[in-house]
């Protein structure tokens, strides 16, 4: 099972994708993408770790800001697995690939790359990503270039998945179901 979870930023999303796997599964395997740069990072990375630790859950937490989709080839399909967070990990290969002449290319591969990866794991994967696209046009092409990037690696995985739940404001509601379906007739 492929399970999505979107929202902006302090929606709760994280929160909700914990206890989507605490209710899957004994233990899950939680893959924290977010690299350390400061320390603000550091402090937001030290209080998600402090809630799993709180919620007497089994984690194992792995970090893996670039190879993400051979990460996820050695865990065992029989272990749950949290990525958090996919926008973070596309940011990761968009600064990277910036002093690479075939950035673009890199990048596109690299998120099909993960697609395959997930579409072949027979376990759970609970996957988190920001939903950038409701917010201003940013006013650089680099942020132009990520926010395209982020939407149309959110399309691509949420078609993969079998669930898909937004979280506003901590509310989760799932999409898929909700989702219209042209069926021949009228709108």
């Amino acid at each position: 099972m492929i399970v999505l979870v979107t929202g902006g930023a302090k929606s709760g999303k994280s929160s909700f994708a914990e206890q989507v796997a605490m209710h899957t599964a004994d233990s899950a395997v939680y893959i924290a993408t977010a690299q350390i740069f400061e320390e603000e990072m550091r402090t937001r990375f030290v209080r998600h770790r402090e809630r799993r630790d709180r919620s007497g859950y089994a984690w194992e937490t792995i970090e893996e800001p670039y190879e993400l989709a051979a990460m996820l080839r050695t865990v065992p399909d029989n272990r749950t697995i949290l990525v958090d967070c996919l926008t973070l990990w596309a940011s990761n290969w968009l600064l990277r690939a910036e002093r690479d002449a075939d950035g673009e290319s890199l990048v596109q591969r690299k998120i099909e790359e993960l697609a395959a990866a997930i579409s072949a794991r027979q376990g759970t994967t609970i996957l988190v990503t920001n939903e950038v696209g409701s917010g201003i046009v940013p006013e650089y092409p680099l942020g132009r270039y990520f926010r395209d990037v982020a939407g149309g690696m959110n399309q691509r995985l949420a078609s993969l998945s079998d669930q898909v739940f937004l979280v506003t404001a901590g509310i989760p509601v799932e999409l898929k179901r909700l989702a219209f379906r042209f069926d021949g007739g009228m709108l």
